[in-house]
């Protein structure tokens, strides 16, 4: 099958991969995440950052940044690969609602988890992760066994999603003192759930919303 152009994928991934290699070459990758990651503490302790973006738009700023060169590139193949064929299926301006939604749910879901903490969120793979949920709701094949009231495709589901974190996780653990890459950094494992979550919701409505007067 040959996929339509995927403008929105293409575009998400060129305005990230464009603003990483900004602050890189800057030398600001740590200022910049300080300014524009998404930081729990400035919603539930009023935590001031001077000159930083307005908390509200942070979510969806952070997704900009990064921490090295491994980090944005990983997140980048997933969103690029997950994207274009979930773009596929529900359109390009749906794909921008659903990236923007996941950043959303990412960090609300990040808040919950730790509402006081000033440590800094970054990345795209919250948002992200809501692509590539809505990829696994839409195109996880029905070859496995369903097991108790679970049906086989969310079982599939399932898996994908303890996959998609694993891999984060081992990504995190693999690239501690690696050039490029901050030490400490850890995974910010209840965006990644949160996001994949926004995925998952939000496949079937917009699917059906673009082909609502088929």
């Amino acid at each position: 099958m040959r996929l339509p152009p995927a403008r929105a994928t293409i575009a998400i991934c060129a305005i990230t991969g464009l603003a990483f290699c900004a602050a890189l070459l800057a030398g600001q990758l740590d200022r910049v995440a300080m300014l524009a990651g998404f930081i729990p503490a400035r919603f539930s302790d009023g935590l001031a950052v001077a000159g930083a973006a307005p908390a509200w738009l942070t979510p969806l700023s952070a997704t900009l940044v990064h921490g090295g060169v491994w980090h944005v590139v990983f997140n980048l193949l997933m969103i690029a690969f997950c994207g274009r064929l979930v773009e596929a299926s529900i359109g390009p301006v749906a794909l921008v609602l659903l990236y923007v939604a996941g950043a959303y749910a990412s960090a609300a879901a990040q808040y919950a988890y730790m509402p006081h903490s000033a440590d800094v969120m970054i990345g795209a793979s919250g948002a992200g992760s809501a692509v590539i949920g809505a990829y696994a709701l839409l195109y996880s094949p029905k070859r496995t066994t369903g097991w108790g009231p679970i049906s086989g495709q969310w079982l599939q589901v399932l898996w994908l999603a303890a996959a998609w974190v694993g891999l984060q996780a081992l990504l995190d653990i693999a690239s501690a003192g690696v050039p490029g890459v901050p030490a400490g950094g850890a995974i910010a494992t209840p965006a990644h759930v949160g996001g994949f979550l926004a995925g998952l919701v939000l496949a079937r409505p917009l699917l059906l919303f673009r082909y609502r007067n088929a």
